[in-house]
């Protein structure tokens, strides 16, 4: 009879982005500001979307659910970084390691699917207005969205239960500033090979599956308004899609550098500062980039602070 497992460490230690003390204090600053601003911003978006009627369609019930996720997957990183930077005690369990891990992996996931989803949503309203309502029902929206959230359970349940199954017999150090996948993977003492081959394969079938639904939406999208007659169409179509097109640019072609290339091509620190702009730069973003370019949100506001105030 085979023995079980048996781990040998019982916590890890964070080496965070940066060894120079001197960075640590300039570091906590900036990146408070990142957090505090990605809060109130995805914060001030779920509010605006719920409390003003003309906000009350799925364009918008999607963009809900994107700044909900932003805001956990930003969450489950940034206050034990911050921590960390001002703190000479890095350490974290190996429970506190897997928790952070699985919600990591989750919202990232679903929020691929959730910005695939709306892609959908803008085909929808675009190729076909007359039926965008009828199409785009209540129930396909929930359906739509509690997908995204199951895609992304499934894909942070196979990772992390694969991840925390290998014996850890030391050393401890993560060289990172969270417990991403591939440096706990790095730690371990047992075969990691198929972790590391079930990361590439779950994270190339989601880039793929996700971008071929948004690029053949967009497809759709840019032959639909290349037959508009008017420019003014042409422009009030495509400027419903920009920012939608922004986000997805910035999200998609960062993982696509970190999770879907053959291990070794590039080093842990570029890693970290590609993960310091997905996890906390991208989640700062959104609510910026639907704001500034939304027309349908910018006049909620003003709406919304002509009553605050009134």
């Amino acid at each position: 009879m085979k023995e079980k497992n048996h781990t040998s460490v019982t916590m890890f230690i964070l080496l965070g982005f940066t060894e120079n003390p001197e960075l640590h204090i300039i570091l906590f600053l900036v990146f408070l500001l990142i957090y505090l601003v990605t809060l109130i911003g995805n914060i001030g978006i779920i509010i605006l979307i719920r409390v003003e009627s003309h906000l009350h369609c799925p364009m918008y019930f999607f963009l809900s659910h994107l700044s909900f996720v932003d805001i956990c997957y930003s969450s489950s990183i940034t206050p034990r970084f911050l921590i960390d930077s001002v703190s000479t005690m890095k350490e974290i369990s190996l429970a506190e390691c897997a928790v952070q891990m699985y919600l990591f992996v989750m919202f990232v996931v679903t929020e691929s699917f959730i910005l695939a989803v709306m892609a959908y949503d803008r085909y929808v309203a675009i190729c076909n207005p007359l039926l965008y309502t009828a199409v785009m029902s209540r129930k396909l929206c929930i359906q739509l969205v509690a997908g995204s959230y199951i895609g992304g359970i499934v894909c942070a349940l196979v990772h992390t239960c694969s991840a925390f199954r290998l014996d850890f017999c030391g050393p401890n150090a993560i060289n990172h500033f969270f417990c991403d996948i591939s440096p706990v993977l790095d730690l371990s003492c047992s075969d990691n090979h198929t972790n590391k081959v079930l990361l590439f394969i779950f994270a190339t079938f989601v880039e793929t599956s996700t971008i071929i639904i948004i690029l053949m939406s967009y497809l759709f999208i840019i032959t639909s308004v290349l037959k508009i007659q008017s420019n003014k169409g042409k422009y009030k179509a495509f400027s419903t899609c920009a920012s939608h097109f922004t986000a997805i640019s910035i999200f998609h072609a960062t993982i696509l550098f970190m999770y879907c290339q053959p291990n070794g091509t590039h080093s842990l620190d570029t890693d970290k500062i590609a993960s310091i702009f997905y996890t906390m730069v991208i989640p700062m973003l959104n609510p910026i980039i639907y704001s500034l370019r939304n027309k349908e949100v910018k006049g909620a506001f003003r709406r919304l602070v002509d009553k605050t105030h009134f």
